[in-house]
C-alpha cells in the first residue's frame, strides 16, 4: 500500500485518505486532516507549530 506524508505536520496518510491540492505550477501538497489544511492557508510555517514533525526535530 502506497503512503504519502503530509506536507504539513509530516503524519503518513493512507491511500484513499486525505486531500490533494495542486497549485497552478504543478506542485502537489497533501494534507492529513483540515487541520493541516487550515494551518496552511492561515500562512503558518510547521517549525513553529509545536505538534508537528518538523517542530519535534528542530526542538532536538
Amino acid at each position: 500500500m502506497e503512503m504519502k506524508k503530509c506536507s504539513f505536520c509530516g503524519k503518513e496518510i493512507e491511500l484513499g485518505k486525505g486531500t490533494i491540492f495542486v497549485k497552478v505550477d504543478g506542485t502537489v501538497i497533501n494534507f492529513c486532516s483540515s487541520k493541516c489544511r487550515n494551518n496552511i492557508k492561515l500562512g503558518r510555517i510547521p517549525r513553529r507549530v509545536r505538534w508537528t514533525e518538523a517542530w519535534q526535530e528542530k526542538k532536538r
